[in-house]
């Protein structure tokens, strides 16, 4: 087979290990917890870290939820601390800023890592057994209730905010269907309103496996010469397969497939990947315990906000905080789909919501990954902000004529919707020019990067493709919807613009007039793709223009529409003029702006 090669074995798992938490610190709760699926606990620890300090009148607290396979260790202490699952996320000058907040991160009920679970000491029995098997069925809400009984031990009555991915993100979005007042700011990262089928599948070949090792001993391993560590491990290679995507595990292991690592292992390694997998399903034994994996994946699987709209509506219903939503391309796990569903409700309920899908080839794993954390974080930081008056971007004067003619148009205190909204400039312009507390204000986009820097201005937007119309909006949710130098790229016009009427009261586009005379010139004299400054600057094989519409065009099929005009300004933006409607703007002009409306609906 030749030398063994280096192959990476290497994973997010690896800083996670079984030594003593150093700066855990533990608080029980005589009080019998209630569990949501009938019994109860009798009394309850939880395990929790902390990090900065809590102001006086506790409101910079921030709770931090971890995975199925975390714990209170969430970052680091120090510089020679241990470190921790999310560090790139928690720390000083760090997105969740540790000189600013005071973080709280307590290992989940069910786990093994300090808080109450299946390893305990059943107090009801006679021989002092751990509960094993026979711990009680807990659901996330019985998690979270721990998490409350210790936020009023810590004296917090409200969150600043309370973030979490994968199960971490269950915890967070129970919170404020529990607590609709419990935070200011609930971020959901990869994670879910409940878990698909596909997801459900992997968990019970997981749960099997551990329960059909033939050392699980109906769960009372404990005092036992071997464990079930062959159940646990596979459980864990199953996990690990699915928290990378294809392009993830194809960059990793198929240049070298052939190839593996050899360890000392009983598990097969004819394969790279088996090597990896091997390792890591033997190296979790090492610190996790089979009953909790047991526990806490089934607490998974039994979470369900809704699988419908209505239903998530109804679950959000009485939220008062602010919401992130964050998903990752390759995430196959927890598909971004689910995250839209979440939004999708949220936006009909027209609570503040940003909604970003990161695109990476990291799979689940991307929340827990440097560069994913890197794009994201400042989506987080943005959130955090002290204040929301002062965005963290402020807003240059970079109008075109085209969008301040759009600005002038829209009266102060109008909420607005703006499709396809670009880095979040003419947003921007609206809420510092029309200042009105408590109108709103949102953007959707594709570009990532225009996402972010919307975000940055600290502005809601939402990830998503027009082409798919607007099904996350009602009916008359905005006094304006705006669609911006975009018509020109959009695939379904007529549908497009059907929708912006009836999410909006009124109705404004702008685009480049496609009959401009240097774009007529051009095409005439050259007998070459038309190609002008601005709009209009691309070459044939890569415009993104996919539509050419001219001015006589869209007034057509505006009157087709049978809706009412109500402004038409017309401009020729290259020689810095307006264009009167009386001067043939079908020739003259290279960008027009119609506002308009529908009287009745059809």
């Amino acid at each position: 087979m030749g030398e063994p090669n280096q192959h990476d074995l290497s994973s997010t798992d690896d800083v996670r290990t079984d030594a003593p938490l150093a700066h855990a610190k533990y608080v029980t709760f005589d009080e019998p917890l209630r569990l949501e699926r009938g019994g109860n606990l009798p009394e309850v620890r939880c395990c929790y870290e902390t990090w900065g300090t809590l102001d006086q009148d506790a409101s910079n607290a921030i709770l931090v939820c971890h995975a199925v396979s975390g714990d209170s260790h969430a970052a680091r202490h120090a510089p020679d601390d241990q470190p921790g699952w999310w560090d790139g996320l928690i720390g000083p000058g760090l997105p969740i800023d540790t000189d600013r907040f005071f973080v709280v991160c307590p290992n989940v009920l069910g786990g093994c890592r300090g808080s109450t679970g299946p390893g305990d000491t059943d107090p009801t029995s006679t021989d002092a057994k751990p509960y094993g098997a026979s711990f009680p069925r807990i659901t996330i809400g019985d998690i979270v209730e721990v998490q409350k009984r210790l936020a009023d031990h810590l004296g917090i009555t409200k969150w600043r905010a309370i973030v979490g991915g994968s199960l971490g993100g269950h915890q967070a979005l129970q919170w404020v269907n529990r607590y609709p007042d419990s935070t200011h700011t609930c971020v959901a990262i990869a994670t879910s309103p409940r878990l698909n089928s596909q997801s459900l599948g992997f968990d019970v070949i997981a749960r099997n496996a551990i329960q059909t090792d033939p050392h699980f001993a109906g769960g009372q391993y404990y005092d036992q010469p071997q464990r079930p560590d062959t159940g646990l491990a596979i459980a864990r290679m199953l996990g690990h397969i699915t928290y990378l995507s294809v392009e993830a595990m194809e960059a990793k292991f198929d240049p070298d497939r052939h190839d593996p690592r050899q360890i000392a292992s009983q598990f097969e390694q004819r394969f790279s990947i088996g090597s990896y997998l091997a390792h890591q399903g033997q190296k979790f034994t090492t610190r996790f315990d089979a009953n909790s994996y047991v526990t806490l994946s089934m607490a998974m699987d039994l979470f369900d906000l809704g699988g419908t709209r209505l239903k998530l509506m109804e679950t959000f219903d009485e939220a008062t905080c602010d919401f992130l939503v964050v998903s990752f391309s390759s995430d196959w796990l927890f598909p971004p789909a689910q995250s839209r569903d979440i939004v999708n409700a949220l936006t009909a309920l027209d609570k503040r919501v940003t909604y970003a899908e990161i695109t990476t080839n990291a799979g689940h794993d991307a929340f827990l990954i440097a560069k994913d954390i890197a794009t994201y974080g400042p989506l987080i930081r943005e959130r955090l902000r002290e204040t929301e008056t002062h965005p963290a971007v402020a807003t240059q004067n970079t109008l075109g004529v085209d969008e301040e003619s759009i600005l002038n148009i829209i009266p102060a205190g109008s909420s607005v919707l703006d499709l396809g909204c670009g880095n979040g400039d003419l947003l921007a312009a609206i809420r510092d020019r029309h200042v009105t507390p408590g109108h709103r204000l949102m953007g959707v986009e594709v570009a990532q990067g225009n996402i972010l820097a919307t975000a940055m201005r600290g502005i809601d937007v939402i990830d998503y493709d027009l082409n798919d119309g607007l099904p996350a909006f009602i009916d008359n949710q905005f006094d304006y919807v705006i669609l911006n130098a975009t018509l020109q790229a959009v695939q379904n016009v007529v549908e497009l613009l059907n929708e912006m009427l009836r999410v909006g009261r009124h109705a404004i586009i702008s685009f480049p007039n496609f009959a401009y005379r240097k774009l007529r010139d051009h095409y005439v004299t050259h007998g070459r793709s038309p190609k002008a400054p601005g709009e209009f600057d691309f070459d044939w094989y890569n415009t993104p223009n996919r539509r050419f519409p001219t001015i006589a065009d869209v007034r057509e099929l505006l009157e087709q529409m049978n809706v009412v005009v109500d402004q038409e300004i017309y401009w020729d933006v290259g020689e810095g003029f307006r264009i009167e409607p009386d001067n043939d703007p079908n020739l003259n002009a290279d960008t027009a702006v119609i506002a308009f409306h529908r009287e009745c609906q059809p």
